[in-house]
């Protein structure tokens, strides 16, 4: 740990070192760029539970490279089958909240039931890791490309020359995946277009992925950004200071409710009061088409209340990473992670094969052979 990151991607491979992943340990954002090296489905396991790499793609896809680890671990018991089980089983308890997660995990078990010996398991688990990963950054391009024709129409509808403002939340960006991102991928595609165009960023506490992360991500790429209090996107909406919300989410259901990031919903409520769009980016591994009633099936994580009741941020004068405490030591918190909002608050979904309204009806015209473990709609 502590060395630059050598690519633009979130997970790889080492082709020099057979037994380890890479990730960009996104702890250290946005004041160090850091690669951490993984070298079993434990470490994986840490990586993902504590947040080194977070959000839904990135998710899923260091998953993936993890049950590649635990392929060349259970290669070495007696029961290759049960080995490899119980270090996917730890994965899957790392977050719940994610869909990605399990989807990953099903679709590198499909790939080790098509092979016969523990060298081609492990191989099938290697080609499984890289292929999601390959396949999330097509899903995040074509986003984009969906997302930038949004875009254009709704700069279209302001005076000629105006700024198009965007709010975001949270970081749906390519931190999140593996590259391009979600909800940034219409931006960066937008601002290559050469489209005006000016993002809030909601700080997204208590873990401040947006303002440490998404700010990171756009100053990176020359994207004109103003970070702001998760409490003042409301306030910018009452003064038509924001033309359209852009976030990710963790899982869609196929009725088009969306859980993402806590606060999302607050967001997605002050927007329909104040009739400004209310888009949702994500690839078609972030449905969940077998959830029936997102309040109820959704599994929302509730994370270590230190989060809440402490910051973590750079000190200056030091040049170190330093924690503080914000609230009293007598004084109780409560962390719930992520929020669920219903389709009726969301103008539209921009998926890989195209752009649809929050509806059953509408998602199943882009997705007509979904299933319950479907793979990216390539």
């Amino acid at each position: 740990m502590g060395s630059t990151a050598p690519v633009r991607r979130t997970v790889w491979l080492d082709p020099n070192d057979a037994g380890s992943v890479h990730i960009i340990d996104q702890r250290f954002l946005p004041f160090e760029l850091r690669q951490e090296t993984l070298r079993d489905t434990a470490s994986v396991a840490c990586a993902i539970r504590d947040m080194h790499v977070r959000g839904a793609g990135c998710i899923g896809a260091v998953a993936a490279h993890g049950l590649y680890l635990a392929a060349r671990e259970a290669a070495a018991s007696s029961d290759f089958t049960a080995a490899w089980e119980n270090r996917a089983a730890l994965l899957l308890s790392t977050r719940p909240t994610a869909v990605n997660l399990a989807w990953a995990v099903d679709r590198v078990r499909k790939a080790l039931s098509d092979a016969d010996s523990s060298s081609a398991k492990i191989q099938a688990a290697r080609h499984a890791a890289q292929e999601i990963a390959d396949e999330d950054v097509r899903c995040c391009r074509r986003i984009g490309e969906h997302g930038l024709t949004l875009l254009r129409e709704r700069a279209a509808s302001k005076p000629s020359g105006e700024t198009l403002q965007i709010l975001t939340h949270c970081n749906a960006g390519w931190l999140a995946f593996v590259e391009h991102g979600s909800a940034t991928a219409p931006i960066y595609a937008a601002h290559a277009a050469g489209l005006p165009l000016h993002v809030w960023v909601d700080e997204t506490r208590p873990r401040n992925q947006g303002a440490r992360l998404t700010t990171w991500e756009l100053s990176e790429a020359g994207v004109p950004h103003t970070v702001i209090a998760d409490n003042t996107g409301g306030h910018l909406m009452q003064r038509g200071l924001v033309d359209l919300v852009l976030t990710g989410t963790d899982r869609a259901t196929r009725f088009g409710d969306v859980a993402n990031k806590i606060g999302t919903y607050l967001k997605a409520l002050a927007a329909a009061d104040n009739h400004v769009p209310f888009y949702v980016a994500l690839p078609s591994s972030t449905f969940d088409w077998q959830c029936e009633d997102a309040a109820r099936d959704i599994p929302i994580e509730e994370r270590d209340p230190a989060e809440v009741t402490h910051i973590e941020g750079w000190e200056d004068d030091s040049g170190r990473f330093v924690t503080v405490r914000l609230s009293p030591n007598s004084s109780a918190a409560a962390n719930w992670a992520f929020d669920i909002t219903p389709a009726r608050l969301i103008t539209a979904l921009i998926t890989e094969r195209g752009v649809c309204r929050a509806n059953e009806e509408d998602i199943a015209r882009l997705f007509p052979e979904r299933d319950p473990a479907p793979g990216p709609a390539l």
